[in-house]
């Protein structure tokens, strides 16, 4: 492997960008989108051959302080969650030219959006899409993240282990805003109206449940092809979604089930309260309605093209073994050029340094791959250790959110006894009454004792009933708080984990950066060395030969790039004998 890769760029490209080394890793190779906070490039590690996804902030909003903070919690909020359906976040960091960036996985697919526009969704299609997203959410909502701005533009359909629809979460970003009042004020209301919770629309934070508001409105969308509020105007959109009762789906699509249409109009629900209690709840009532469901025949391999590998690496700059051959024939041209060793200084100095340059490289890439392979093995590390604090955390949530479900319907129940029992006890009063009234009517007072006894033992009962939901309330609500202390441990253990690994992986990235900077260094002073060296053998016949064989080793680079100044002079040098 060469110490650095060499971007292919087309004479057509218009973006000044492309080609650029980012942290000294991270080569832009094309431009992917651009949104509001910047613009997203594919990119490549110079070392490692690994195609990212790559945010660079707008220029214009460079100088506000705050993004570096926005960034970095971006990051850590989607990297600490770590599920197969979130966006894996490999770096976040700033340049020495003050740009700052974040990289992600690159993905290839399409947007729900896209999706969406093609019409609405076959039931079961729709369903294990928006399970994904729940299993997702929940495990985000369990440590502590709320997206706040989840949205069919941010929800990716791509393909992985066969399966056609796989569901990547994107952009965490404005989850961060919600912890921090510094970066977002008081009241100011984020995200995308269309999407947007009540509370949101009120300008309060956002919640767990703001989350799963959204997840009602793309289920809706995704069954209907329509969202179930629309308006040009966005403060009579938010005034809708603070206000207007949603629409019944079924008037759009008479053919959904009433499972589906029950929990999208919970979801829906304008007091967050009466949503369902967490993304574990939604969970077990979508994997429920798949059991009912028919077969994933939209799942099914079709006769469409396949998706896209990832594109290949570019043509790659001479590596160090190629160096040193280079170096060798240039010092064997020298050598045929000045038989009598007297070269003029400048040849001498220069054919010494390309020599020197070829060492240096050699040992240096070296260096390179062992740092590079550290680092894997610490992102490895943090990548299994956030999965397995991930898991222990959702499967406690999910304890949890039973038992305190379970707790809440035997408090429910017991309320039905408080007032069974109250009526028991009127009952108990005016029997009493009847007997204190009978005076000496011996049947009055037969049936006023009767009546008593009746209402006593109900009382009684009652009250007994009363105490066991009572107890089984406390036991669960018990259990549930078990599992809550618990869930707190480990996400603090995950933060000291996360932290810690955080920055072990930030020295090591700096300490390839540097690496990469000083190998970019040699790359120019060897170039620089070659070039003089060309200029000054190319008369002479005899060195003929041993230039067309450094030719022949750069011969794998794009055709499309632009020749470098060496290959400039080799080119010249060949045309002219």
């Amino acid at each position: 492997m060469g110490i650095v890769r060499k971007a292919s760029r087309s004479k057509k490209s218009k973006d000044p960008l492309l080609g650029k080394v980012i942290a000294g890793r991270y080569r832009l190779e094309s431009q992917l989108g651009e949104g509001g906070m910047g613009v997203v490039y594919r990119a490549r590690h110079v070392l490692i051959d690994r195609v990212v996804a790559l945010k660079l902030i707008r220029p214009d909003l460079r100088g506000e302080t705050h993004l570096r903070a926005w960034m970095v919690r971006e990051a850590r909020a989607a990297n600490r969650v770590d599920h197969a359906h979130i966006v894996d976040i490999h770096d976040v960091g700033e340049t020495e030219d003050g740009e700052l960036y974040l990289v992600m996985e690159y993905l290839i697919g399409d947007s729900l959006s896209s999706q969406i526009s093609k019409g609405p969704m076959p039931i079961p299609r729709a369903v294990d899409i928006l399970e994904q997203m729940t299993a997702a959410l929940a495990r985000a909502h369990d440590l502590g993240v709320v997206h706040r701005d989840l949205k069919s533009d941010n929800i990716m359909i791509t393909g992985r282990g066969g399966r056609k629809d796989f569901v990547k979460i994107l952009d965490f970003g404005l989850a961060a805003l919600t912890r921090d009042p510094r970066l977002a004020p008081k009241g100011a209301v984020f995200g995308t109206p269309e999407y947007m919770s009540p509370e949101q629309a009120r300008g309060e934070d956002a919640i767990a449940g703001s989350d799963l508001y959204a997840l009602g409105v793309l289920f809706f969308e995704m069954l209907t092809g329509r969202l179930p509020f629309r308006s040009g105007d966005r403060d009579e959109l938010l005034e809708m979604q603070r206000k207007a009762a949603p629409p019944s789906p079924r008037k759009y699509r008479p053919d959904i089930p009433d499972q589906a249409e029950k929990i999208i109009l919970k979801l829906l629900e304008k007091d967050p309260e009466d949503r369902f209690r967490d993304g574990h709840h939604l969970k077990e009532e979508l994997k429920e309605m798949q059991r009912a469901l028919p077969s994933r025949e939209w799942d099914a391999p079709t006769e469409t093209a396949p998706v896209a590998p990832p594109p290949p690496p570019p043509a790659q700059t001479p590596g160090v073994v190629e160096w040193s051959r280079t170096a060798a024939n240039f010092l064997r041209a020298v050598a045929r050029a000045y038989p009598d060793g007297n070269a003029p200084d400048d040849v001498q100095g220069a054919s010494d340094q390309i020599w020197q340059l070829a060492s240096r490289a050699s040992r240096l890439e070296g260096e390179l791959e062992s740092h590079s392979k550290k680092l894997e093995a610490i992102e490895k590390r943090g990548r299994a250790l956030r999965a397995e604090i991930g898991r222990k955390v959702e499967d406690l949530a999910g304890e949890e959110s039973r038992a305190l479900r379970d707790a809440s319907s035997e408090r429910d129940m017991l309320s039905q006894l408080i007032l069974k029992r109250k009526r028991a006890q009127r009952e108990y009063r005016t029997a009493q009454a009847e007997v204190q009234a009978a005076g000496e009517h011996v049947e009055r007072i037969r049936r006023g004792y009767e009546a008593l006894g009746a209402a006593r033992a109900e009382v009684e009962t009652l009250e007994g009933v009363a105490r066991d939901y009572e107890r089984r309330a406390r036991a669960k609500e018990d259990v549930a708080g078990e599992r809550r202390k618990q869930i707190e441990e480990l996400r603090a253990q995950l933060k000291r984990y996360s932290e810690a690994l955080e920055n072990d992986l930030q020295t090591g990235r700096e300490r390839i950066a540097n690496r990469v900077r000083e190998a970019l260094t040699y790359e120019k002073a060897f170039g620089e060395a070659s070039n003089l060296l060309l200029d000054h053998l190319r008369d002479k016949p005899e060195c003929r030969e041993l230039l067309e064989d450094i030719d022949r080793a750069r011969a794998g680079q794009d055709p499309d790039e632009k020749p470098s100044e060496l290959q400039e002079l080799m080119e010249k040098h060949v045309a002219a004998r």
